[in-house]
């Protein structure tokens, strides 16, 4: 399979908008275009018409060029079926399980809510990308502004079990601070050492930490490990259930 071209557009002051170009078919794409102004500047400058916007949740940062780019391009907007009534410029509504064609690629839509109700992530297994929005972060994940952390934790699990090798596309430029924070939960880590001394040295050569990758996650991402007993015992929670667990760590992260 072809591969997609894949672009990270900087927005606002951590933003990461995704533009997206299937070289095969000429579709054009772009994730959580958040603010018109870069992608129109990125597809003139690249002499690309764009098709599709997909959107994983509703927060304005995330959808607040919707309207500007379908009415400059005649986009088709794609996002949740939960979160039509707060996505003003939906065309595409879509459940969890329901399949996205964008060019030659078929994705797959996961919900993931937890960060708000309605939040869904884009798989598309034979890019090996995932489009996660503000569910999970490199070395994080998204605040509880709209779910539990049952539901968060549960959320966590469904993009945890994807292929090791899958690419994470998410919201935001949090890991330097992410890392601080998860050196606290597993201080230990060795991975996670080597890996937080990786993303000083991207960060201050003005370099994104963006994509991670899943296996990555999983071996470093305290949000990912609740259920691993080195964790637990950090916590002074060992044997808990998991989304137990995972809440005291998000609890820790709201006030770091």
């Amino acid at each position: 399979m072809h591969a997609m071209d894949i672009h990270l557009i900087p927005a606002f002051s951590d933003n990461y908008i995704y533009l997206l170009r299937d070289p095969a078919s000429g579709a054009v794409g772009v994730v959580d275009p958040g603010d018109p102004e870069p992608v129109i500047a990125e597809l003139d400058r690249r002499g690309w018409r764009l098709t599709t916007i997909l959107n994983t949740h509703h927060h304005n940062d995330h959808i607040g060029g919707n309207a500007a780019l379908k009415e400059r391009y005649g986009a088709t907007v794609i996002g949740a079926r939960a979160d039509a009534h707060r996505i003003a410029d939906l065309d595409t509504a879509l459940d969890e399980g329901d399949r996205v064609s964008f060019g030659g690629d078929a994705g797959t839509v996961i919900a993931v809510p937890g960060h708000t109700s309605g939040h869904i992530a884009f798989h598309f297994p034979g890019q090996q990308a995932l489009f996660c929005g503000d569910t999970l972060f490199s070395l994080g994940c998204g605040r509880l502004f709209e779910g539990t952390a049952e539901q968060m934790w549960d959320s966590l699990s469904k993009l945890r079990a994807l292929p090791g090798d899958t690419r994470v596309y998410c919201g935001h430029e949090y890991t330097q601070s992410n890392a601080r924070f998860a050196l606290t939960i597993e201080p230990d880590n060795a991975d996670l050492r080597a890996r937080a001394d990786e993303i000083g040295r991207l960060r201050a050569a003005g370099r994104p930490t963006i994509p991670t990758t899943l296996d990555l996650e999983r071996r470093t991402n305290p949000f990912l490990r609740a259920d691993e007993p080195s964790v637990q015992r950090t916590l002074g929670m060992e044997g808990a259930a998991p989304a137990a667990a995972f809440a005291e760590i998000r609890k820790r992260k709201d006030t770091f």
